[in-house]
């Protein structure tokens, strides 16, 4: 039986504000398990001005075999940490973090924190994003209207993809958006309700992260006009769109770019890293010439890309296009260059100006590897970030075949592709470890953030997860990116059962008119059932979390509020685990939600949880009880 802990985390249950102003008094709360004491003292600790500051918490009543406490806080400065300290009555010292509880002293990076830059839009919590690559999407009748551009290598919607330069950057299918218009009722069926569009600006690749411009849309996807049937279209539908922005980098055809190069004194000059005097030779991302890096320390280049009302950022924002928000490609690197960092400008002036806008669209950042130290509240509302969900799932719920499969350059590779990481293949996690890896990359993290981190199976960037699934993986997997705290996502296809072995193989066209095949019916119908769990119980999108049950083969939580609870077991092997009352008060009246599995009340007032693996499953417990 799982040994209870005392519980706080950044949810309504246990905070009075997420979103304070400075100055402001916050009522933070701690759940302690009975019998866990007695206790002596239970106090917060803060750090403002980064100096300690303490407040004594005061007990508020005993509910369901747990003490309730309450403290106020003053929020001192932009992002304000705390823990949690219990002093016993035999004199042990515990501390209690977004880490976990600790006998030793904690770190301030993983402090529950409040911040109080302006919050996300509220629809962000409700919302389940699906992530489209236009050129692979779907051809409306227009398309083959349209040029084969001079960049490209013309592909059959039925062409394999090829994984080799250079038609990894340049096999082109014609996708466009009003095929995309065309398939919105796919969208409304799946149940998704945020579309996401990586990048729509004139390019010289099928990825088009090397934009021309970024004040009109690509003709070969239609245009202006088609990109605002798409939105309207969607917005018809109660679907979201936000869009895709390269703030490291613009490509080399760029209009900024070509005004430079070769242009030595002309304005747009400072907009990028020229490194000779004839503006001939430049700094370019990760050393591709096609790609020349931004240099934002240009205040011209601020005011026309990312500030106020009149830039770039803006023009998509406003009417008549009123998209929803930006995703910010390499967000981790932007602004930075060896001992130059102007990485929170960028993203506080980005906010700042969306905030300005429209109050009501969603910042998101990508930043691949640890993404703590740049999400403190401050710009990005949340970030695609792989490895507080994405990679330690891929470890836990994999089981490559070692299929043979083609690299940029050709080779044969049997390794399984991981993230870029030369580690030799895909690591083999339990599910013990893919909860220390989920916790340990989002311990420094505000909790407010981290709801807004996106939660995807894989990218437009990785090989498809279900290429590498251990067998009856693939509900574990949806389902704990439906129901974990952050942004669920769906990168179109994944509901077909496609797959991909890497970044570029994974980018496969649609197979559209396979819909009423066996596996892909079935595949179809999990996610529309897993996505609707999700949609049914607001609880999933901004309801608290604790861990109920760990251990090497299956993971147990619930996700609470004070209007209701979603208890989730996963597990690849059989489960058996008996939890005592306090740690799931109200199972003895649990509805079944999704998935195969049975809660049986004990004498004792435990509960046995039991399921046959392999096992995704969730049941709607009541609201948590407060004195």
């Amino acid at each position: 039986m799982t040994h209870l802990t005392p519980h706080h985390d950044g949810s309504p249950l246990y905070v009075s504000n997420s979103a304070p102003a400075l100055g402001d008094a916050v009522r933070v709360r701690v759940r302690i398990p009975s019998g866990y004491g007695p206790l002596a003292a239970v106090r917060t600790r803060s750090n403002p001005d980064h100096e300690p500051a303490w407040s004594d918490a005061v007990p508020q009543g005993i509910v369901d075999g747990w003490e309730w406490w309450e403290a106020e806080i003053v929020v001192a400065n932009p992002r304000h940490g705390y823990r949690w300290l219990f002093v016993h009555e035999d004199g042990t010292v515990h501390w209690l973090n977004q880490s976990g509880l600790h006998t030793l002293e904690t770190l301030d990076a993983e402090d529950f924190a409040l911040v109080t830059s302006p919050p996300p839009p509220a629809w962000m919590h409700d919302a389940v994003m699906y992530q489209v690559f236009p050129d692979r999407f779907a051809r409306s009748p227009q398309a083959d209207a349209h040029p084969t551009p001079d960049w490209a290598i013309a592909a059959s919607w039925d062409t394999p993809v090829d994984p080799v330069l250079p038609g990894r950057s340049q096999q082109f299918y014609g996708g466009d958006l009003d095929g995309i218009t065309a398939h919105l009722d796919h969208l409304v069926e799946l149940g998704v309700n945020l579309l996401y569009l990586t990048p729509i600006f004139p390019a010289a690749s099928n990825h088009r992260y090397d934009a021309s411009s970024f004040l009109s849309v690509d003709p070969l996807l239609g245009g202006d006009d088609a990109y605002l049937r798409l939105i309207e279209a969607a917005h018809a539908r109660g679907i979201r769109i936000i869009g895709d922005l390269t703030s490291n980098h613009s490509g080399d055809r760029h209009e900024w770019f070509q005004a430079a190069l070769g242009h030595p004194g002309a304005p747009e000059e400072e907009f990028y890293y020229f490194t000779d005097d004839a503006n001939t030779e430049y700094i370019s991302w990760l050393g591709t010439p096609t790609l020349p890096k931004f240099n934002w320390a240009s205040q011209e280049l601020r005011r026309r890309f990312i500030d106020g009302a009149d830039s770039v950022v803006a023009k998509w924002l406003r009417p008549p296009y009123s998209t929803d928000g930006w995703r910010i490609d390499v967000a981790n690197m932007t602004g930075r260059l060896g001992d130059i960092d102007l990485n929170a400008d960028v993203r506080q002036v980005l906010q700042r100006t969306m905030h300005e806008v429209n109050s009501e669209t969603v910042l998101l950042g990508e930043s691949t590897n640890d993404a703590a130290s740049d999400l403190q509240g401050d710009g990005w509302h949340g970030a695609m970030t792989y490895p507080s969900f994405t990679r330690p799932l891929w470890a836990w719920l994999s089981a490559p075949t070692g299929a043979p499969y083609l690299n940029a350059e050709g080779e044969e590779l049997t390794e399984p592709w991981f993230f870029g990481q030369p580690i030799g293949g895909i690591p083999r996690y339990t599910a013990s470890e893919f909860v220390a890896a989920v916790t340990r990359f989002t311990a420094s993290i505000p909790w407010r953030v981290r709801l807004g981190n996106m939660q995807p199976l894989d990218t437009h960037d990785t090989a498809r997860f279900a290429t590498n699934a251990a067998p009856g993986a693939i509900p574990l997997a949806v389902g704990l990116s439906m129901t974990l705290p952050g942004v669920p996502v769906v990168f179109a296809g994944d509901e077909f059962g496609l797959i991909g072995t890497d970044g570029e193989a994974s980018r496969t066209p649609m197979p559209w008119g396979t819909e009423d095949e066996p596996e892909v019916a079935a595949r179809l119908a999990l996610y529309r059932s897993l996505i609707g769990l999700r949609r049914a119980h607001p609880v999933l999108g901004t309801g608290g979390m604790r861990w109920v049950h760990v251990d090497d083969d299956a993971i147990v939580f619930i996700r609470e509020s004070e209007e209701e609870s979603v208890l989730v077991v996963a597990s690849l092997r059989d489960v058996d685990v008996v939890l005592e009352a306090a740690a799931v008060p109200g199972a003895e009246v649990a509805v079944a939600l999704v998935g195969e599995g049975a809660l049986r009340p004990g004498a004792d007032g435990s509960t046995r949880l039991s399921a046959r693996g392999p096992v995704f499953a969730a049941w709607a417990l009541p609201g948590v009880a407060q004195p």
